[in-house]
């Protein structure tokens, strides 16, 4: 039996503890670099995070992935179930061997960032376009998650 969390106003969403904690403890872990000035991710093993922003319209879930200085062909992503992965490599372009960095806080190398979806897509019809340092990501809803408009019929 699947314990469910009550709602006054009638909706089953079922409450799952533990379903957002690995995002919290991302959250968590950026948030603590960047106040004690550290770039995002861990330098010394060549990993940063990007930044993802997602919004719901009446028929997509849509997912925004700031990734700056990455070339679209540095990007691969893919889906499994209900998690979404996104990976890269933002690489270092050193064209001159005789410069002498004074300051370096962009980070470089690999990311990966695993997305845990809040309710079912249709995997198969997922979009994924790049602009201006921006991954845009549109996945469609499953279509009983639609909403439908109902025909009322007079008697």
């Amino acid at each position: 039996m699947a314990m469910e969390r009550w709602r006054p106003f009638g909706s089953t969403e079922r409450w799952e503890p533990f379903r957002n904690l690995t995002d919290i403890q991302s959250e968590v872990n950026r948030l603590f670099d960047t106040f004690v000035g550290r770039p995002t991710g861990s330098a010394a093993a060549g990993r940063w995070l990007p930044a993802v922003d997602m919004h719901e319209t009446k028929d997509d879930l849509v997912l925004t992935v700031e990734v700056p200085g990455v070339r679209e062909k540095d990007i691969a992503v893919s889906i499994t179930g209900d998690l979404l992965s996104i990976k890269g490599e933002r690489r270092w372009e050193d064209e001159s061997k005789d410069q002498k960095f004074l300051h370096v806080e962009r980070a470089y190398g690999q990311f990966e960032r695993l997305v845990q979806l809040p309710m079912a897509v249709q995997a198969d019809k997922v979009k994924a376009t790049y602009r201006d340092g921006v991954l845009q990501i549109t996945l469609p809803k499953a279509e009983e998650l639609k909403p439908r408009e109902i025909k009322i019929d007079i008697l």
